[in-house]
């Protein structure tokens, strides 16, 4: 019995992900990006974990989501919790996981119709 629709019209989907860049849909996307389960793909200034500041976090805040799945790049690497204020005060769960991991789960949310926010590094290719 399938539990997840056919159809996904209207919800950005990860298609592709790799070193430095994602793809959303066709459309590819270098550099960190935050991505919502619809609407625009957005750049994230940050390349790297010590990158991040609290405006980062204030960012995902504002577009409404109810989980954000953090992607801290090729390896797991938290964010210090001072960070993500935005997001705790908001009572929005956040998952953070390796970039990789952080796009599969994002589908799955995506797919099941979950108000879900990846926040992606992606530091650029060598």
């Amino acid at each position: 019995m399938k539990f997840q629709p056919d159809d996904a019209s209207g919800v950005n989907l990860i298609t592709r992900h790799e070193a430095g860049a994602v793809w959303v849909g066709a459309a590819r996307h270098a550099g960190s990006v935050l991505v919502p389960w619809a609407g625009a793909v957005q750049p994230w200034p940050a390349a790297a974990l010590e990158d991040l500041a609290a405006a980062h976090f204030e960012a995902v805040a504002a577009q409404g989501p109810e989980v954000v799945i953090f992607g801290s790049g090729a390896r797991l690497r938290f964010a210090p919790p001072a960070l993500m204020r935005a997001l705790i005060d908001r009572r929005i769960g956040v998952e953070t996981m390796d970039t990789g991991a952080a796009c599969r789960t994002y589908n799955v949310l995506a797919s099941e119709g979950r108000r879900v926010l990846a926040a992606l590094l992606l530091p650029p290719a060598p």
